[in-house]
């Protein structure tokens, strides 16, 4: 089959990890798949179904499009699949208006029933998905990674200068300023404790000495690799649920404990007490770093827990073979019509 992925851009992260990342597996399979990056001109945009005619499926990453171009797109693709892992019928967490936003939920419900299938990130985002299309043309393909990528964690260190470890960007740091007492009260329960920041910008903390690591595509899971435990805080709402757990994903892959609030994707993906802790109230947390800085082996443990878990349940090959399943599954439906 020839797909062509509508993108915000080949190097966006989503189009990385949902998409590019498959692409070897697609072609041996025998199917094309082209990335289009979506068009900054209103008349690029109206000549876009006409453009895309030729593929047999257009894949729309994330994008809401209001309801013109999505009746000319319709009109001009043989199939449409949209592929999304946020909850962009929402505004993010820290909108001043809040989260709720017709205007985006009108546009998602419209795009979702004009689909040939969904691709959800996780289970939230497909049963959200459910409410406009047939549960049955709702799958969901976690983001995946490849382990192979990441080095994995020695775990020599002990005590005083155990590294924690958050990655994101300046919009996600947003998080990290909002439990900015709770990073202080954990650092003066583990003196000499690290915070290694791997983002755009960075934090100023009393307590913890910030290790401050501009993000490097070359150097980001080496990164991750050279410090110790995993940190993942999101707050309680449906935008953190539409989360899909990159981060995470990320520190298992390099053999890193987890400690994470139990919001969204991080409870399936955090086994509390096997590869890592969920935690909520300060003292757990505390308890939690802790426990971890002064006990290598346990690391370690939960670490090798971990990164079985992604090899197991978030790998490329894994997303992959999802994926060959929907467009087996869609060739077979247009047969059989």
């Amino acid at each position: 089959m020839q797909l062509v992925a509508l993108v915000e851009s080949p190097e966006h992260v989503c189009c990385r990890y949902r998409l590019a990342a498959f692409r070897p597996f697609l072609e041996r399979a025998g199917h094309s798949l082209n990335f289009h990056p979506w068009p900054t001109s209103w008349w690029a945009r109206f000549r876009l179904g006409a453009e895309l005619r030729g593929a047999e499926a257009v894949i729309l990453q994330r994008r809401l499009v209001p309801g013109w171009q999505r009746t000319l797109l319709r009109r001009s693709l043989r199939r449409l699949i949209f592929d999304f892992d946020d909850a962009v019928f929402l505004r993010d967490s820290y909108a001043a208006r809040g989260i709720h936003c017709e205007r985006r939920l009108r546009h998602f419900a419209g795009l979702v029933r004009a689909t040939d299938a969904v691709v959800a990130g996780n289970t939230f985002l497909r049963r959200e998905a459910g409410r406009y299309l047939s549960p049955d043309r709702v799958t969901v393909i976690p983001t995946c990674i490849d382990p192979d990528r990441y080095a994995i964690a020695e775990h020599t260190r002990q005590g005083a200068g155990v590294q924690l470890i958050w990655v994101g960007s300046s919009s996600t740091l947003k998080g990290m300023e909002t439990v900015k007492p709770l990073l202080e009260e954990i650092g003066r329960s583990v003196p000499g404790l690290k915070l290694k920041l791997v983002c755009d910008r960075f934090l100023d903390l009393q307590h913890v000495d910030v290790i401050a690591c501009p993000w490097r595509e070359d150097r980001e899971a080496s990164d991750i690799a050279s410090a110790d435990i995993g940190i993942s805080w999101v707050p309680d709402d449906d935008w953190s649920r539409g989360k899909c757990g990159l981060k995470v994903l990320q520190y298992m892959a390099a053999g890193l404990p987890v400690v994470a609030n139990p919001v969204g994707v991080q409870v399936e993906m955090v086994r509390h007490g096997e590869n890592g802790f969920l935690v909520e109230t300060p003292r757990q947390w505390c308890e939690a770093v802790r426990t971890l800085a002064r006990d290598p082996e346990l690391r370690r443990r939960m670490g090798e827990a971990g990164r079985q878990r992604v090899q197991n349940d978030f790998s490329v090959a894994y997303g992959a073979a999802k994926w060959l399943a929907l467009l087996d599954s869609l060739s077979s439906h247009q047969r059989a019509a």
